[in-house]
């Protein structure tokens, strides 16, 4: 197993400036201290317990890669294409500043990162920038936007470390850098397996609708990379009866599991087979962002009684809410039976802006966090299946409030729920020190899942993990500068944190 590399195939020279391509004479580099503690008797500490895990292989359990990406192994496409319009954390914070005088010229909406109109899309919707060289010049404009946020430190580890960027992003230099990258891009070593591979990278789990035909992953497998990039099962749009796209989304269900939905119990039916191809393509866990944590069961009676009301286009909203409740639960039931991981990450309004879903489409950076309750929400389920020896449940949240108060002591008591890592907006660095300080005193490490990364950026998976893994360092190195815990501890756990903990947190499901 290849270790993910920390320098770039470049080595650049230590420096701190920022430099004018027209006069620079050493490439731009970044602190090896970065993300540690600053204070002096931790620092010397945090390094010895990251250098332990600096070079171990990653395993990414929890992300939205689209496997295509690696069946077909074609160059990455410009520069724009592979950091800007994809990415929902850079086009939110280039947006929010659109119309500040200090904000990003040039931007006054999605689609002038490069975002496309849906098909149909309502009459006078913005065209999508299609330069670019232009876009690239928008996001280096308001480069400096993101400092102090994660999405920078991410995005400068994948420029500096992973494709030798010589200059800091800038109005100035974006001209040079796009034609560094493009460079770059050209070349065999920056196709997506290569850097697959140096990455580290032992095991990348993808997110897939379970109607999935599951091509991709076969054609990988074809390539002996069958144990390296499996699937998981995403059944949200599924278990939501009152999405405008229930009705199509269900006959694809039944087509791509040979049947016909036309009940509740040909539904489950389909479903089930449906795993049990996921569970055959290697997946090893189910992916549901319901609004809310709720699992709540119905009677069969009743959960048929909705169905057969949202085949005819009839159901309520309260119907609908409920039976999401109840499909939760019937989740967990089949997860108990196939042995998949069953993930919840609740808590996410999705698409606050309507317009913005309305013309150009989901995850276009709208999507906000509001409380979520865990306490009772999940009783039904942990009283079911908390101590199953089958049933393995992890928890994600963007209520930080909630680690101490709920998800901790969930997890620290009932042996199938783990605490998923902080996700979306809390894989911060101040979000995971804040996240280990609350959770720890009820759920310790050990009850927790690991670093699981969630994202969509393929060159961003080192740089979160590497963040990850120095944060952790950090807090482990107090833990020792108190005498709560020796070294030799801090660094063992460590390591357990970057990796056994995550290939511990979503085994392989045994054989039925």
């Amino acid at each position: 197993m290849q270790t993910f590399a920390t320098t770039p195939l470049e080595e650049p020279v230590t420096s701190t400036a920022h430099l004018d391509p027209t006069t620079a004479t050493a490439p731009w580099s970044l602190h090896p201290d970065r993300a540690l503690p600053a204070d002096p008797v931790l620092r010397p500490l945090a390094r010895e317990v990251y250098a332990a895990t600096r070079d171990l292989p990653i395993v990414s359990m929890h992300g939205h890669v689209d496997v295509a990406l690696f069946a077909d192994d074609t160059p990455f496409g410009d520069p724009a294409a592979l950091f800007v319009t994809p990415d929902h954390y850079l086009v939110r914070m280039l947006v929010a500043q659109s119309t500040s005088p200090h904000g990003s010229p040039g931007v006054r909406g999605v689609q002038d990162l490069g975002v496309e109109p849906l098909p149909g899309a309502p009459s006078g919707t913005a065209p999508a920038e299609t330069n670019p060289r232009e876009i690239w010049r928008r996001f280096c404009a308001g480069w400096h936007l993101f400092r102090g946020t994660p999405t920078r430190y991410w995005t400068e580890h994948a420029l500096v470390e992973v494709f030798g960027a010589p200059v800091r992003p800038s109005a100035e230099t974006a001209d040079a850098l796009y034609d560094h990258l493009v460079d770059r891009l050209a070349r065999p070593e920056y196709r997506p397996r290569a850097l697959f591979e140096r990455f580290g990278l032992e095991l990348l789990a993808t997110t897939d609708p379970a109607q999935s035909p599951l091509a991709d992953h076969a054609r990988l497998a074809a390539d002996g990379w069958g144990e390296r990039v499996v699937p998981t099962f995403r059944p949200d749009p599924l278990l939501h009866v009152d999405r405008a796209d229930w009705a199509a989304q269900v006959a694809e269900l039944g087509a791509a599991a040979g049947t016909d939905v036309v009940d509740y119990r040909s539904y489950l039916d389909a479903l089930r087979a449906r795993r049990a191809e996921f569970v055959a393509a290697g997946a090893r866990a189910t992916d549901h962002g319901h609004l809310t944590a709720d699992t709540t069961p119905l009677d069969d009676a009743d959960a048929a009684r909705i169905l057969d009301r949202a085949l005819r286009g009839e159901v309520t909203a309260a119907e609908a809410r409920a039976f999401s409740a109840h499909m939760l639960f019937q989740m967990a039931a089949m997860s108990a039976e196939d042995g998949l991981v069953l993930q919840l990450h609740p808590g996410v309004l999705r698409d606050h802006c309507a317009g913005i879903a309305q013309a150009y489409g989901p995850d276009k950076g709208y999507d906000i966090p509001e409380r979520t309750e865990y306490v009772r929400a999940l009783r039904p389920v942990l009283e079911a299946f908390g101590h199953h020896p089958g049933f393995r449940m992890i928890a994600f949240t963007v209520d930080e409030d909630t680690f101490s108060r709920e998800l901790a002591p969930l997890a620290g008591v009932y042996p199938a729920l783990r605490l998923g890592a902080p996700w979306w907006f809390l894989d911060t660095p101040d979000g995971m020190r804040r996240f280990r300080e609350a959770a720890t005193d009820s759920a310790g490490f050990y009850n927790t899942s690991g670093f699981v990364d969630d994202t969509r950026a393929f060159c961003s998976i080192p740089a979160r993990h590497d963040l990850a893994r120095r944060i952790d360092a950090g807090h482990l190195a107090r833990l020792v500068a108190e005498h709560c815990l020796d070294l030799d501890e801090a660094v063992e756990t460590a390591v357990d944190l970057a990796y056994h903990l995550p290939k511990a947190s979503y085994p392989t499901p045994a054989p039925r």
